[in-house]
């Protein structure tokens, strides 16, 4: 009764026990691939990642966008694809939590780019919280929401 105590409590506060670290492994591994598919406005390496369900979501300033159909579409090849010549998020100071079959991680990033129309550099600085849910014993990707950095006045 003890030990199963000692695993809630942990859970609870969002620590990770040591059955845990391969799935905090696997999150990571698929945050590395979530910029990789960034860098690389790669619609095929951003469905290894995502799951195929059709409530995965999508929040950003610009929009809200619901499956991974819309996801690719809008987020792959019109935002990073169309706009962007050149793409490169950096991810830091990534902070995951793990349970049994759910997950979520959430970090900052800066992101620089140079657009297509006139090759002009762009640089923006965000956080982001993404969702994972593991199916069929491997993590996917199922809700991402980021957003500016706070505007002190």
């Amino acid at each position: 009764m003890k030990s199963v105590y000692l695993a809630l409590a942990a859970i609870s506060i969002g620590g990770l026990s040591a059955q845990q670290t391969p799935d905090r492994q696997a999150i990571e591994r698929i945050i590395a691939k979530y910029a990789r598919s960034v860098d690389a406005a790669d619609t095929a390496l951003a469905a290894e990642i995502w799951s195929q369900s059709p409530d995965v979501s999508f929040i950003h300033p610009q929009g809200y966008e619901r499956g991974f159909g819309q996801i690719k579409q809008n987020i792959y090849i019109r935002a990073m694809g169309d706009l962007f010549s050149e793409r490169k998020l950096n991810i830091k100071g990534i902070s995951i939590h793990v349970h049994p079959d759910s997950a979520w991680a959430e970090f900052s990033w800066d992101f620089v780019a140079k657009l297509k129309t006139d090759g002009s550099a762009i640089t923006t600085k965000g956080r982001e919280t993404q969702i994972y849910r593991k199916e069929q014993g491997a993590w996917r990707l199922v809700h991402v929401h980021y957003s500016g950095l706070p505007v002190t006045p």
